[in-house]
């Protein structure tokens, strides 16, 4: 006999399948939520990788540059003037004489034809000085000998009016010993004017003569000035330029204007623009090599600029043995220089946002080779391509060296 079984109301039976629903959706909730995000994948083909190693690591510094002369005598005008003739052209062989650009200055030659002038007057005016001078002292001779003469005269007088009794009234032999000590007084004072004369007389014409010497030089440096209008080149070499611009016939120059460049080509040093952050530890004396883009010249650094232009430092590198037939003055080269050579220690090739002494994130791969995570790396010391670990990698772990700080806000990417 069949028992009827009784029925379940069905706003039970939906509330159990809510329930489960949403036991279901919670259990997925929870699952997705401890899942990691998918990493972003990067192309294998635009990243670079390399591999940490364990040996020496040479510490260099690059820096762009240029081979220059060590010697190079720049000709200046040493006075103004208007140029008539170019007699030589930039590539030509010169020597010390050699006359480069002629010039020409009409007032620099009336000034010479006045100083001429004036050396003349003051040469005439010395030999009529010595003349008065003379004259006036053989005047003076003449009267110191007539005060003698007189002196002598008044005393005789006045001695022989002492010795003749009764012939003399008291008063006229009074009258005659003062005009003998009057002689005597004048005789004096007319010796004495003598030798003020004679004492003086060097004195004026030393005067005189020294003016004489003073124009004689103005005269000199006159003739100098018109002599250096013929503009010689002063020093053996070549003629590298003739004024930049390049100077033309007609052209009016003023005193001090470059007009040429005189260098050596077979002596030439290399003058390096090192970044002023890695200038710090180039020092003299270390070994440099210089990349002419055909050849590469051994050298040694030979002066360090002590200031720092548009953030780069000087350094001048000495080049060593024969220079290639290429080397020329003005020749873009690259400088390496050796700073020091590091001995057992952890390197890697220098990624492309990592300076040195700094902690930075750089993702290693995986053991599988298709995924890296980011790690925190110190780095140490850097070269031009090389840079020491400090912390965070070990021997043979490889990273990835690429720009990669358009994954900064992920820890892992995918390598396909």
């Amino acid at each position: 006999m069949d028992i009827p079984r009784p029925q379940q109301p069905k706003g039970r039976k939906r509330l159990m399948y809510g329930g489960a629903a949403l036991l279901a959706l919670v259990t997925v909730t929870v699952a997705l939520s401890k899942l990691e995000p998918a990493a972003p994948s990067v192309d294998r083909g635009t990243i670079w990788f390399d591999t940490v190693r364990q040996g020496s690591m040479l510490r260099q510094v690059r820096g762009p540059g240029t081979l220059v002369p060590e010697q190079m005598r720049q000709v200046s005008a040493v006075t103004s003037g208007r140029i008539e003739r170019i007699l030589a052209q930039p590539g030509d062989t010169v020597t010390p004489g050699t006359i480069l650009i002629e010039l020409t200055n009409p007032e620099e030659q009336l000034q010479a034809l006045q100083a001429d002038q004036q050396l003349s007057a003051a040469e005439a005016q010395l030999v009529s000085t010595r003349s008065t001078l003379q004259s006036q002292i053989l005047s003076q001779e003449a009267a110191v000998a007539t005060a003698r003469a007189d002196s002598a005269d008044a005393r005789r007088q006045a001695n022989n009016a002492l010795g003749t009794t009764g012939l003399f009234a008291e008063q006229e032999v009074k009258r005659l010993q003062e005009r003998a000590e009057q002689m005597d007084v004048r005789l004096r004072s007319e010796v004495q004017r003598l030798e003020v004369l004679r004492s003086t007389i060097d004195e004026q014409i030393a005067v005189q003569r020294a003016q004489v010497e003073r124009l004689h030089e103005v005269v000199a440096f006159r003739q100098r000035l018109l002599a250096s209008m013929r503009v010689r080149a002063g020093a053996t070499g070549v003629l590298r330029d003739l004024g930049s611009p390049p100077l033309e016939e007609g052209q009016w120059v003023l005193a001090g204007m470059r007009l040429a460049t005189v260098v050596q080509p077979g002596r030439l040093k290399a003058e390096l623009r090192v970044p002023e952050t890695q200038a710090r530890d180039v020092v003299i004396g270390q070994r440099a090599l210089v990349d002419t883009r055909t050849d590469t010249i051994q050298g040694h650094v030979s002066r360090v600029d002590p200031a720092s232009q548009s953030g780069t430092v000087t350094v001048d590198v000495a080049l060593e043995g024969e220079l290639p037939r290429g080397a020329r003055p003005d020749l873009s080269v690259d400088g390496t220089i050796e700073i020091e050579r590091l001995d057992d220690v952890l390197h890697m090739g220098r990624p492309a946002y990592g300076q040195s002494n700094s902690m930075v994130g750089i993702f290693k791969l995986d053991p599988d080779g298709n995924t890296a995570r980011r790690v925190n790396v110190r780095l140490g010391r850097a070269s031009v391509n090389q840079i020491e670990i400090v912390e965070g990698l070990a021997k043979g772990d490889v990273v990835v060296l690429s720009d990669m700080s358009r994954w900064d806000a992920v820890d892992r990417v995918r390598i396909r």
